[in-house]
């Protein structure tokens, strides 16, 4: 067995500072001259909010790619292998799996139902009003949890960048990359972000295949023996065991089913990819695009693991957890251990341009789903012009912009992949057992609808907030604090089940019925595409 390496010194990471921000500054440099070529055609409101619909299967697989793999999957979740073994590879797993229900259950069906949102699909065949007002607030919580590990994902990078461990320091970080993402969405609207989210993707799969093969040679691409490295570095054998962060105790062990659950559902409820939806041009290209995206994806959380247990090998977990960003600096420390300076600053643009292309597509989805299912469908009742409409979402990106450089201020310093991983139980809570019941049960009612929504938002929020995610222990947000009444940290094995409960109570307690000629349409369209094309080209 090959012996272990020298921990990397995280200070000689300060001598790299210029070398680094250069890169960063000719990555946005780059992306933001594409984000200006592509407004130019920004005419419409189906422009600005679905690319115009001009995207292939193949190129919209790749920006649903980007758009996925986060900084969670790719600073969280190698940083979750690295620290606690098999455990942490349960993200990787979940957040792949989780593809499937997406592709069987709702892909294409909401292409051909919806235009812009997902409220389109909901209301469809429901009450208009209450819920498009239910789907807008569901969609911006969601956009706004998922915003929260972007941020606190981009304190962490830049943090272990620049040797900054102070606050303000952090804070101004995240500032500027909330500036940054606001002029994107503004300026590029969806196709400016699709092609940002294209580059990345591919940026981010060659990245992480160099450092991949690069891990693997250096221990004679023998898994086993990187395995045996990352056992005698940490000295602990248990970090190829299940059971290290999740089966100490039954209550972990709840936690766990719970983060699954969460992971599983999530997906297939996210606003930001259920948006991407829209950008393709048929139902065939949709399906075609998440087939595409999965293979991408699949290969991606295959490097997950060998970067993982190569930074518990190479660099060492107490390194990791001791230098700036904490757990999330594993794979940009593993990339100086293994290139020095150079392969640090580009996997670190990558990273970087990762965390932009992310709240970039999060930020226009929540301004599309406020623009378009609050002000032109609630407030203005239909009437509102396409012009007026994308300028309400444009001023919506700033406010949503703002709210997330404030909250990831507040939440850096959290693991992203935990933090996207509650997203994804809000998302499975407050959206997915209505498109599921909208999708497939005829007598749902609007009743049924918003208490699903409503109660399955609030489930979940209540419950995050009396965690120990908030409250009452050493990661947490408020650390001095101690009103963590609900012992789990993932919500949704309560918030989910109790959503399709509320769904089914809601409509069965329901004494109107919903238009039974409207939902023969819904049924036949989401099934064949029958009139889809003509409703989503107005």
């Amino acid at each position: 067995m090959i012996n272990v390496l020298a921990a990397v010194d995280v200070a000689a990471l300060k001598d790299t500072t210029l070398l680094n921000m250069g890169i960063f500054g000719l990555f946005v440099a780059v992306t933001m001259v594409i984000v200006f070529r592509a407004s130019r055609n920004n005419k419409t409101a189906a422009d600005y909010y679905a690319a115009g619909r001009s995207f292939t299967g193949s190129q919209n697989g790749t920006a649903i790619a980007g758009d996925y793999l986060s900084a969670a999957s790719f600073l969280g979740i190698t940083g979750a292998i690295a620290i606690n073994g098999y455990d942490g590879f349960m993200y990787s797993i979940g957040f792949l799996v989780a593809w499937l229900v997406a592709l069987l259950l709702v892909a294409e069906l909401l292409r051909n139902t919806g235009k812009f949102t997902m409220a389109d699909v909901l209301s469809f065949r429901l009450r208009q009003r209450p819920v498009r007002i239910a789907a807008a607030i569901s969609t911006l919580a969601v956009c706004f949890f998922y915003l929260l590990a972007q941020m606190a994902g981009a304190g962490s990078l830049i943090s272990l960048l620049l040797g900054i461990s102070d606050w303000g320091g952090q804070a101004l970080v995240i500032i500027v990359v909330g500036a940054l993402m606001i002029m994107y969405v503004l300026i590029g609207g969806m196709k400016g972000t699709t092609w940002v989210q294209i580059i990345k993707a591919i940026l981010l799969i060659a990245g992480a295949a160099v450092m991949t093969f690069w891990v693997l040679a250096i221990y004679g691409f023998n898994l086993s023996a990187l395995l045996g490295g990352a056992v005698e570095t940490a000295n602990n054998p248990a970090v190829l065991n299940p059971g290290l962060q999740y089966g100490k105790t039954e209550t972990s062990k709840l936690d766990f089913m719970s983060l699954g659950l969460a992971l599983v559902l999530g997906t297939a409820a996210l606003p930001h990819v259920l948006m991407r939806f829209y950008t393709v041009p048929t139902a065939k290209e949709a399906r075609k695009s998440v087939v595409w995206s999965i293979w991408l994806i699949g290969l991606f959380y295959l490097f997950t693991l060998v970067l993982g247990y190569g930074a518990a090998a190479l660099v060492g977990a107490d390194t990791i957890k001791t230098a700036p960003g904490g757990v999330n600096a594993a794979a940009p420390l593993l990339a100086f251990h293994l290139g020095g300076p150079l392969l640090l600053g580009f996997i670190s643009a990558v990273a970087f341009a990762t965390i932009l292309a992310v709240v970039a597509g999060l930020t226009i989805t929540a301004a599309a789903s406020f623009a378009h299912d609050i002000y032109a469908n609630v407030i203005a009742k239909g009437k509102a012009d396409a012009d007026t409409e994308v300028r309400v979402a444009r001023r919506t990106v700033v406010v949503i912009g703002i709210l997330a450089i404030l909250g990831g201020i507040l939440a850096n310093g959290q693991n992203v992949a935990f933090l996207v991983a509650l997203a994804f139980a809000v998302a499975a809570s407050a959206n997915l057992p209505t498109i599921i019941y909208s999708l497939f049960w005829r007598r749902f009612t609007t009743q049924g609808a918003v208490w699903s929504m409503y109660g399955g938002l609030g489930a979940a929020i209540v419950l995050i907030i009396f965690s120990p995610v908030v409250s009452g222990g050493a990661t947490s947000m408020i650390k001095d604090a101690h009103f963590a009444l609900f012992p789990l940290s993932n919500p949704g094995i309560v918030s989910i089940p109790l959503a399709f409960l509320l769904g089914w109570l809601g409509t069965v307690l329901d004494k109107k019925r919903e238009d039974t000629a409207k939902q023969a349409e819904m049924e036949v369209r989401s099934l064949t595409g029958v009139g889809a094309e003509k409703a989503v080209n107005h």
